[in-house]
């Protein structure tokens, strides 16, 4: 299975907080499953860093990429189709990073891991 991950979900897994449920640690852990992260996920962890309102254990450009690499992540692009879909989204959520990510997980057919219940308002699955 293929599932994305949102954001919070890979921050708490990269930094083995127990805010990421067991479920979706066993997921993200099970081998047979294909780990996917957004780069708009990394752009929404480079903006919050460089406001300040994001603390990294070391460099942005030296944990991030190591830890996509040690944990196997494949990076998802944004597609033009991906996009296209955000227009017709409704606003359930307001978060623009979080409404591109839902698009995606929607054009690509595959699940969210992200502990935000107000994913769950749109026609996905949410792993939590």
């Amino acid at each position: 299975m293929r599932a994305l991950l949102d954001t919070s979900a890979f921050l708490w897994f990269i930094g083995g907080s127990d805010k990421l449920s067991v479920h979706a640690q066993n997921v993200i852990m099970d081998l047979d499953n294909r780990i996917v992260l957004s780069m708009v996920s990394l752009w929404e962890i480079a903006i919050k860093v460089s406001l300040g309102k994001l603390a990294l254990v070391k460099p942005y450009e030296q944990i991030i990429p190591q830890q996509i690499e040690e944990n196997d992540i494949e990076l998802l692009p944004i597609a033009h189709n991906h996009l296209t879909k955000i227009i017709d989204l409704p606003f359930h959520h307001r978060d623009p990073f979080d409404r591109l990510i839902i698009a995606q997980a929607m054009t690509e057919g595959i699940p969210i891991i992200s502990p935000d219940a107000a994913f769950s308002q749109y026609p996905i699955k949410l792993i939590w």
